[in-house]
C-alpha cells in the first residue's frame, strides 16, 4: 500500500505550528502533497525535506512560493493519476468542484484546498479530497487532514484533529 498524507491552507512559515500527529503521519507517508496557501518557502522546504513531495501555489502564498511551484500539478501513484490544485486564482468558494475539474483531462482524485472545508466525495468517478486545514486555519471549523491509500483502488480518509 503506497500512502499519500495530503495537506491544504496551512497559512504559517513552520512545521513547527502543526499538530504532532500529523508530523507523525508525514513521517511514516510514501508521499506529501499539499494543496496550496503554506504562505511561505520555509514550510516548503520543511516538507521537501520529508522525501517524495508535490505542492501547488495558492492565492495567499507569498510570491516567492508563486514563483516556485506550479498553479496545478499531476502525480501518478499506482497506475491512478492524482490532479492537485488550490486554486491558485482564488475567488469564491461556490462550485469550486465544477471549475477545478477543468483544470485536469484524464484523472482519478483530485486534491484541492481553498475552503479550509475538508471533503471526501466522489463525482462522476472522480475521487475529490479536500483536507481542510492541518493548523485549524480561519474558516476551518477544526484542524483536518487527508490521507489517500493506494493499492489496486484508491481509498481516501480525513482525520480530523
Amino acid at each position: 500500500m503506497v500512502k499519500v498524507v495530503v495537506l491544504s491552507d496551512t497559512h504559517t512559515s513552520s512545521l513547527n505550528s502543526f499538530p504532532s500527529k500529523v508530523l507523525d503521519e508525514i513521517a511514516d507517508a510514501d508521499w506529501v502533497v499539499h494543496a496550496g496557501d503554506f504562505t511561505e518557502v520555509s514550510l516548503v522546504n520543511e516538507l521537501k525535506a520529508y522525501g517524495n513531495f508535490k505542492g501547488v501555489r495558492g492565492n495567499m502564498d507569498s510570491p516567492s512560493v508563486k514563483a516556485l511551484l506550479p498553479e496545478i500539478e499531476l502525480l501518478e501513484v499506482g497506475g491512478f493519476i492524482i490532479g492537485i490544485c488550490h486554486p491558485a486564482e482564488g475567488g469564491p468558494p461556490l462550485r469550486i468542484e465544477d471549475r477545478i475539474r477543468k483544470k485536469f483531462d484524464k484523472v482519478d482524485v483530485i486534491v484541492y484546498g481553498h475552503t479550509h472545508k475538508p471533503k471526501n466525495e466522489v463525482r462522476d468517478n472522480i475521487l475529490y479530497l479536500n483536507p481542510g486545514s492541518a493548523t485549524g486555519a480561519w474558516p476551518a471549523a477544526r484542524a483536518s487532514y487527508g490521507v489517500l491509500e493506494i493499492e489496486d483502488t484508491v481509498r481516501a480518509r480525513i482525520v480530523q484533529l
